[in-house]
C-alpha cells in the first residue's frame, strides 16, 4: 500500500485487551505523528458511559478532559529518512511521512453525521486508503501465535495483499460504517484483526498489539521499533500461564484450545479445516455481538431508557 493511508482504532467494543489502540499508539509516537484537527464528542458520545476525567493543573487549578477523537498526521521531518539519507538508501517507496491516523472512543450515537465527519477529514486531508485496526475476544489460547485476520471490501486490495473478502454478517460498528461510506467515494480499506483470549479478563494484552503490529508492518511495509513489548509479552504469558495453573478446569480448557490450535497450524491441515476455524472465528463474532447486544438492552430496561446503538464490530 502507498500514498497517504490512515490507520484507524477506537477503544471500546473493538478493542478487547486495548490491543488495537495501544498498537496505534505506537506507531503515532515513533512516526511522531501530531494532532492537526479532531472531532469534537458532545454529539457523539454519552459521557455516563464515558466520562471526562477531573485533573489538576500546575497551579492547582481543577479542569476537565473530555474524550475527544483525535485526526494526527506527519508535521516533523522523518526520523527513519534521514537515516537513510545518511546510509546512502533510497526511501522513495516508503510510507514514512505519508501515514497519517485516527484514534478515539467509539461514539454510543449518531453514527451517520460521526461517520460522515471521518469521511469530510479523509477527504480533506487527501487520504488515499484506510488501515483499521481492531482486538476481539475469542476461544484462543494465550501459549500460542496471536490469530490475526486481515480482510477488505476492495477487489484491488484483495489481490495486492492477497487478502479475503470479510464474509460476516451481524451487527455492525462504527469502523464498517466508515469503510462502507469510504468505498462510496473511492477510497479502499483494509480490515487487520487480532484475537484475545477471552479468558483473559485484565487490559493490556501486548501480545495482540504485538501481532497487530506485525501484520501491519507487512501490508503497509512500516515497522516501528517495538521497546519493551518483546518483554512485556513474555511477562504477560508467564502471569497467565501461572494463573491457569491455580484452576484445574481451566488449564483443561486451555490444553482442549491448544490442541485445537495446533491442529489448525499443523502443515497436514487441509483448506476444509482451516475454512472450518475461520468460519468458527466469525461465528465468534456474531455471538459475542449478540451477548452484548442483550447485555445493553437489559442494563438499559433497568432504568427504562432506549438502549444505546453501539454494537460491536
Amino acid at each position: 500500500m502507498r500514498g497517504k493511508i490512515l490507520l484507524v482504532a477506537f477503544e471500546g467494543w473493538t478493542d478487547a485487551g486495548d490491543a488495537a489502540s495501544e498498537a496505534l499508539r505506537l506507531v503515532i509516537r515513533e512516526a511522531e505523528l501530531e494532532p492537526i484537527d479532531s472531532i469534537p464528542t458532545e454529539q457523539f458520545h454519552d459521557y455516563t458511559f464515558v466520562r471526562p476525567i477531573v485533573r489538576r493543573n500546575d497551579e492547582g487549578k481543577r479542569t476537565l478532559a473530555w474524550p475527544e477523537t483525535l485526526f494526527l498526521a506527519p508535521t516533523k521531518p522523518s526520523k527513519q529518512a534521514s537515516i537513510a539519507e545518511d546510509a546512502g538508501f533510497d526511501m522513495v517507496d516508503s510510507v514514512d511521512g505519508s501515514l497519517y491516523a485516527l484514534l478515539g472512543i467509539e461514539p454510543n450515537r449518531n453514527w451517520t453525521l460521526f461517520t460522515q465527519t471521518v469521511i469530510d477529514l479523509v477527504q480533506r486531508y487527501d487520504i488515499d486508503s484506510i488501515v483499521f485496526l481492531g482486538s476481539m475476544l475469542a476461544d484462543v489460547p494465550h501459549t500460542r501465535s496471536t490469530p490475526v485476520h486481515v480482510t477488505s471490501d476492495d477487489a484491488a486490495l484483495r489481490e495486492l495483499l492477497d487478502v479475503a473478502r470479510s464474509e460476516y454478517e451481524g451487527p455492525a460498528g462504527i469502523m464498517t460504517m466508515i469503510s462502507m461510506e469510504a468505498a462510496e467515494v473511492d477510497i479502499p480499506s483494509v480490515s487487520i484483526w487480532a484475537s484475545v483470549p477471552h479468558y483473559v479478563h485484565s487490559a493490556p494484552v501486548p501480545k495482540a498489539t504485538v501481532a497487530l503490529l506485525d501484520r501491519l508492518g507487512e501490508i503497509i511495509d512500516y515497522a516501528p521499533p517495538l521497546g519493551d513489548l518483546p518483554e512485556e509479552v513474555r511477562e504477560w504469558e508467564s502471569g497467565v500461564s501461572e494463573f491457569a495453573s491455580q484452576d484445574e478446569e481451566m488449564r483443561a480448557y486451555i490444553d482442549m484450545l491448544e490442541e485445537r490450535r495446533d491442529t489448525v497450524d499443523s502443515p497436514k491441515a487441509s483448506g476444509e479445516a482451516l475454512a472450518k476455524e475461520f468460519e468458527r472465528f466469525l461465528q465468534q463474532r456474531r455471538d459475542s455481538d449478540a451477548q452484548a447486544d442483550q447485555a445493553e438492552g437489559d442494563a438499559s430496561s433497568d432504568d427504562d431508557t432506549p438502549p444505546e446503538d453501539a454494537p460491536p464490530v
